[in-house]
């Protein structure tokens, strides 16, 4: 009896110190969120899906158009988009405390003036394409550049004064892309000067106006909104890009992102089908050739990802446009109609020529 109460103890006791274990495990997580001017910190319940953390960041900065938006975090060499609808800490995200997350746009919209209604989104999409281009993912003239530049100096230091705005007061802004800086004989005081000279004819712009006006620019460039994949046609060299956007799949040459070789629009694609590191892309008129490609196993990860998230864009485009214009006419009474300027109507009069005045 003795042996039978010893054991059956022994038996309690490890119960209890699971039971103890279990209530020891922790009941959130932490986690950072980095804008593209803000950094936040959240504690989450261990229970939450993406879209619980998605809503709660949302909700923070004051953004309605949730729809442009995703939290992204970096897997190994490459990064993925947090899914809405499966557990935070079920997905790849990584061990760190606190696991950090990039809010960003992943779907930019074509038409920006009519498609962009809240201030805050209008400021997020400037900040973040404003990086893009001074990182040089998106490639840029020397002529749009300072063009871009001088709307930039708008949105910062409002209108231009000559005794306030002195000669060096750009000095520790960055304003160009390296490339464009060094491309000619010209000092940084010589850039400053060309810039000020587009500046000065931005008076009266608020920052939201110019920010606007910089979009207006930006999406008509030609690697605006595309995300680039290395992928080949043979199992083992990476000789080709593949171009994805709100227009479709485009397939580049590895030196060349600015002109597809051919391109598949959303509405001309049959079907995408994908087994491992296989990918293959029906066109819908089924006289044409389909077309196979291949990539690593991490990036068809990040490619299948993508490719579903564009297929739920699609599939929810109808809807999102019209919440779009909801939000629009919300806005609408709150919001001052954009004044054109004298270098948009030069630039409607002839889109090429984007040099600045002489100076």
């Amino acid at each position: 009896i003795a042996g039978k109460l010893t054991a059956l103890f022994d038996r309690n006791v490890f119960k209890m110190s699971i039971l103890g274990l279990k209530k020891k495990q922790p009941k959130t997580f932490k986690v950072k969120v980095i804008t593209m001017d803000a950094e936040m910190e959240f504690s989450c319940e261990v229970k939450w899906k993406g879209k619980d953390l998605f809503d709660l960041v949302c909700r923070t900065v004051g953004l309605r158009e949730t729809w442009f938006f995703g939290l992204r975090y970096t897997v190994k060499d490459t990064y993925a988009w947090l899914k809405p609808d499966k557990r935070v800490l079920d997905q790849e995200v990584p061990k760190d405390s606190p696991i950090t997350f990039n809010f960003l746009a992943k779907f930019f919209p074509e038409k920006v003036e009519e498609e962009l209604v809240q201030e805050i989104t209008q400021h997020l999409f400037f900040l973040q394409v404003k990086k893009q281009i001074l990182d040089e993912e998106i490639f840029c003239s020397p002529e749009a550049s300072v063009l871009l530049a001088s709307y930039a100096v708008q949105a910062k230091y409002g209108d231009y004064d000559p005794n306030f705005h002195k000669p060096g007061f750009l000095a520790q802004d960055e304003l160009l892309p390296k490339t464009v800086s060094i491309q000619y004989q010209m000092t940084a005081d010589m850039w400053e000067e060309k810039i000020t000279a587009w500046y000065a004819e931005h008076r009266g712009l608020a920052r939201d106006e110019a920010e606007m006006e910089y979009l207006k620019i930006a999406q008509d460039l030609e690697m605006y909104g595309v995300s680039y994949f290395e992928i080949t046609q043979n199992k083992r060299d990476t000789n080709l890009l593949l171009g994805v956007d709100a227009q479709g799949l485009h397939i580049y040459s590895p030196n060349s992102k600015l002109t597809p070789n051919k391109s598949f629009p959303w509405s001309g694609i049959r079907n995408i089908s994908y087994s491992e590191k296989e990918f293959t892309i029906k066109p819908l008129d089924k006289k044409k050739d389909v077309f196979k490609f291949y990539s690593s196993q991490l990036r068809v990860n990040k490619l299948r990802d993508y490719f579903e998230i564009c297929q739920r864009k699609l599939r929810f485009s109808k809807r999102v446009k019209k919440e779009a214009e909801q939000e629009r006419q919300r806005y609408a009474a709150m919001i001052p109609r954009r004044r054109r300027g004298s270098e948009q109507k030069m630039r409607e009069a002839n889109p090429a020529g984007l040099k600045p005045p002489e100076v």
